[in-house]
């Protein structure tokens, strides 16, 4: 067990993991812009794109670009940095790092060397347009981007298929109608379903439908922009498990993957409905005697 004082016991620098607006730079926080003032570097998910945040806001602070395709390299020199003293702060190109954004990687090396994380609330695309979707808020499920390829991504949704909460999904405008048609095939075309386009932006935009009308509305207007796409929860249950096998041989093939003999046990108790005592018998052979 590790236990993190974020301010008290300051031995060395502090990872701060900032948000950036998703669209709209007055959702920037005072406290956000502060952090980004007083730290000795941003790490920067693209430069580019947070040199216009930074000169909005008057910030002369350096920075070094943390991506998918440096982070190995880039990842030792903050640590080294952060050993050292420097503060840091990581920002991705819109909205809270990390959530479907580089930062992930940083952290983990950060917790692993007692190095200070601290995260500041702000800018999140999945619950805002979440809140204002009307489906139900609570319990939700975000997650992210889907694969892209079609077969990958009905594999995925399958295992959603069931799933109770409200799901988030980020999308391309690009790949959003061919993705809600498999969310048809998998969830049926009558499940509620909502679109959130340009969120915070002059355009935002929120759709609001069953699957197969979205299909249908799409497929006659194009839409432009970052979206957000989130899809009611199953309201029927998941079918029951096809039970292979005998008593033994469910205890075994669960033993094979490594699982304890009492909690294989267990298990296979749970999922045929039996008591633990009667499957224990009978996989030990205590029913012969």
């Amino acid at each position: 067990m590790k236990k993190q004082r974020s301010f008290k016991e300051k031995t060395f620098g502090i990872l701060y993991l900032v948000p950036t607006p998703i669209g709209n730079l007055e959702d920037m926080t005072f406290r956000s812009v502060k952090t980004l003032q007083t730290v000795d570097l941003i790490a920067s998910e693209d430069t580019r794109n947070t040199q216009k945040l930074l000169n909005h806001f008057d910030i002369n602070v350096p920075q070094k670009s943390l991506h998918e395709h440096n982070y190995k390299e880039r990842v030792p020199q903050f640590i080294e940095l952060l050993q050292a003293g420097k503060s840091i702060a990581q920002v991705s190109d819109a909205g809270m790092p990390s959530i479907s954004d580089p930062g992930h990687e940083l952290v983990v090396a950060c917790i692993a060397a007692e190095i200070a994380v601290v995260a500041l609330p702000g800018p999140t695309a999945g619950l805002t347009a979440l809140i204002a979707s009307g489906l139900t808020p609570q319990p939700n499920y975000f997650y992210g981007f889907l694969k892209r390829k079609k077969k990958e991504q009905l594999e995925e949704l399958t295992s959603l298929a069931y799933q109770k909460a409200t799901m988030i999904f980020y999308e391309s405008p690009y790949r959003l109608g061919a993705t809600i048609e498999n969310m048809m095939t998998v969830f049926g075309p009558e499940r509620q379903a909502v679109v959130c386009r340009e969120l915070t932006k002059i355009h935002e935009e929120y759709l609001r439908g069953t699957l197969a009308e979205l299909h249908a509305y799409l497929a006659e207007t194009p839409v432009k922009g970052e979206c957000c796409l989130m899809v009611a929860g199953a309201t029927e249950e998941a079918p029951p498990a096809e039970i292979v096998g005998t008593i033994i041989e469910q205890v075994d093939a669960l033993v094979a993957e490594g699982i304890k003999p009492n909690v294989a046990i267990k298990e296979v108790a749970k999922k045929n409905g039996l008591k633990k005592q009667v499957v224990y018998n009978d996989y030990h052979g205590l029913n012969d005697v």
